[in-house]
């Protein structure tokens, strides 16, 4: 049997995401499941928010990070790991390196937010800028790993990272029974990739959505093309949706999901919003993004249990999107 990290995303089994379940148990929250009878009027569905905004590090990605960090050898784990990321991932690594004390080099655009600037650096994290785009942050992270010979895990292409992030639908449905749908957003596609394995294996009769921003849609597009359309460098106030999907992800974009909605950036902030308000809960706009799609798409959803999954709550306080 080939290790993980040998994999592909179409190698993934549920074997996997048992394994990384009980690798990242002691390092990681079972994070809650909140409801809000405001949110299930407005929408005409029964909404579960899984709210991975109470993760360690404050998001999700901590789950494929630390499955990661604490699955390499002895020997590869004393270079330390790298990565590039906008944010999470790059806080969420720093974190789970942190506690394996190795090393971790991380390269982020310059526009990430200082939030999560400040975040990584207070893990331990060494940062590299680059400017804000997946060529030149690949090209700066080359550089970085071939004068350090870390690791690299990549913020969602890498099987080790899909199957952690597989661990947060597990929880899920043995927190709420009888969920019809999931929805979560997708950028690169890591979370959605995790909850595809699980799903697929665990509830093959749940429907499955991705919810991204109208001005980063390369997924929306690709999903309708039939094969990966990728955006160099987008614009939107869901700064963690920026990248493209990649071969394991679209792997499982492809196969199990079963559509995905975009919302424009007023419908995201408006979702930011009303989340913040009556649910009394900090969430970044990406997060927003699963909601603003099904307040756009209420005949999809209505009459239906939908798990709805908050992906991170690390927001620069001092930059929120709907202060002019």
């Amino acid at each position: 049997m080939l290790d993980v990290k040998d994999k592909t995303g179409a190698d993934l089994t549920l074997d996997d995401m048992l394994a990384a379940r009980a690798r990242i148990a002691p390092y990681i929250h079972r994070t809650p499941v909140l409801t809000s009878s405001f949110l299930n009027d407005l929408t005409g569905a029964e909404l579960f928010f899984k709210c991975e905004n109470f993760q360690k590090a404050g998001a999700f990605k901590v789950r494929g990070a630390s499955n990661a960090v604490f699955g390499l050898s002895d020997e590869v784990a004393k270079r330390g790991v790298a990565t590039h990321s906008s944010g999470n991932h790059a806080l969420s690594l720093s974190y789970a390196a942190g506690r394996r004390g190795i090393p971790c080099h991380v390269v982020m655009p310059h526009t990430a937010p200082q939030a999560k600037k400040d975040a990584v650096r207070g893990y331990g994290g060494i940062i590299t800028e680059c400017e804000p785009s997946t060529t030149s942050r690949e090209a700066v992270f080359a550089e970085v790993q071939a004068r350090t010979g870390a690791e690299f895990v990549h913020p969602y292409n890498d099987p080790r990272v899909i199957a952690g992030q597989a661990t947060c639908s597990a929880e899920l449905i043995e927190q709420v029974e009888g969920l019809d749908a999931v929805i979560a957003p997708i950028g690169g596609g890591g979370m959605v990739s995790g909850t595809c394995l699980t799903l697929s294996n665990l509830a093959p009769g749940m429907k499955i959505y991705a919810a991204e921003p109208e001005q980063a849609d390369d997924a929306a597009r690709s999903f309708r093309a039939g094969h990966i359309i990728a955006d160099d460098a987008p614009v939107t106030v869901a700064d963690g949706l920026k990248v493209p999907l990649k071969e394991n992800t679209w792997h499982f974009v492809s196969h199990f999901v079963t559509d995905v909605l975009t919302a424009s950036e007023e419908e995201i902030i408006d979702a930011m919003k009303l989340t913040w308000a009556r649910m009394k809960i900090v969430i970044e706009a990406s997060c927003a993004v699963p909601l603003a799609t099904i307040l756009k798409n209420p005949e999809i959803f209505a009459g239906k249990r939908v798990g709805v999954i908050i992906t991170g709550g690390n927001v620069d306080l001092d930059s929120l999107p709907w202060i002019k």
